[in-house]
């Protein structure tokens, strides 16, 4: 692990493995690397890079300046300071708009694509999420608590209390012993609320990318749970649907961190997709 200069920000940064380079960009906003770390047994067979966005986890940056130009621009630093030509690119929840984002602007720089629980449209979280907590349960003020909570509607002393009262929703399944990966990661874990107020209340809010995804035309693999409450199944199948060379995987027993609930299942569909698309990286080791 370390801290490396890229563009006006130190990223925190951590590189693992061996093989073809893939990058993990970590959900939030207002998390870090550490929520994926389900994801390390894939260093048996790539090159992992982890790292915390810009005013994320342990790397620098003020709240205004998480545009989505900046994100997409840091990762693709992050990538030409590395030596790499092409990468594979994943990214959860948060991490996978921040990749949608990637693949469009720096589309010769992506081999592979993997949408993990993420979206195209932050519709599902500000709307359509506090109905599914309405619809399985959960009180008229948690409700709202969580329609403030995907809205910024918060102060960064809020962010914690609030999300304390759906957080079991998130999971299939919550437990000490159900999440061993998650129960590790939360020792780790940076937490910046004001990251999180700050993106829910201008960088995604109304944020969208539905009418440009037949743009991205690498091979592609949108995975979340069945079970996941913020983007459900029923979002992945039109996501997947509007990208041109997609696979859709729905992992059972498993919420809106399908990777750390599932994580053998996941790392064995991932391995799987990245064999059945290894075309690209064939042809760019042949060209090195």
């Amino acid at each position: 692990m370390n801290t490396m200069p890229i563009r006006d920000v130190s990223l925190f940064v951590k590189i693992m493995g061996q093989g073809y380079p893939l990058v993990l960009m970590h959900g939030g906003p207002g998390l870090d690397h550490s929520t994926l770390s389900s994801l390390e047994p894939l260093a048996d067979r790539f090159t992992l890079i982890f790292y915390d966005h810009r005013c994320n986890g342990r790397s620098t940056g003020a709240g205004p300046s998480m545009t989505w130009d900046n994100l997409t621009a840091d990762a693709d630093a992050l990538r030409e300071t590395l030596g790499f030509d092409q990468w594979a690119v994943l990214g959860h929840s948060f991490g996978g708009c921040v990749a949608l984002e990637y693949a469009l602007r720096y589309r010769e720089r992506v081999s592979h694509l993997l949408l993990l629980d993420t979206c195209g449209d932050h519709w599902w979280a500000q709307h359509n999420a506090p109905m599914i907590l309405a619809k399985r349960g959960y009180r008229a003020a948690t409700v709202a608590a969580a329609r403030r909570f995907y809205n910024g509607e918060l102060t960064p002393r809020e962010v914690r209390p609030i999300l304390s009262r759906f957080f079991g929703a998130y999971f299939y399944r919550f437990g000490l012993r159900a999440l061993p990966h998650a129960v590790r990661a939360g020792f780790r874990l940076k937490v910046r609320p004001e990251a999180h107020v700050f993106a829910f209340k201008h960088l995604l809010n109304g944020w969208t990318v539905m009418d440009r995804l037949n743009e991205i035309d690498v091979p592609t693999l949108v995975l979340a749970g069945r079970h996941d409450f913020l983007f459900p199944p029923e979002h992945q199948a039109i996501l997947a649907d509007r990208l041109p060379h997609a696979q859709l995987e729905i992992i059972e027993r498993a919420g809106h961190s399908a990777h750390a609930e599932q994580a053998a299942e996941v790392i064995a569909v991932m391995k799987r997709f990245m064999a059945r698309a290894a075309t690209p990286v064939r042809e760019l080791e042949e060209a090195r």
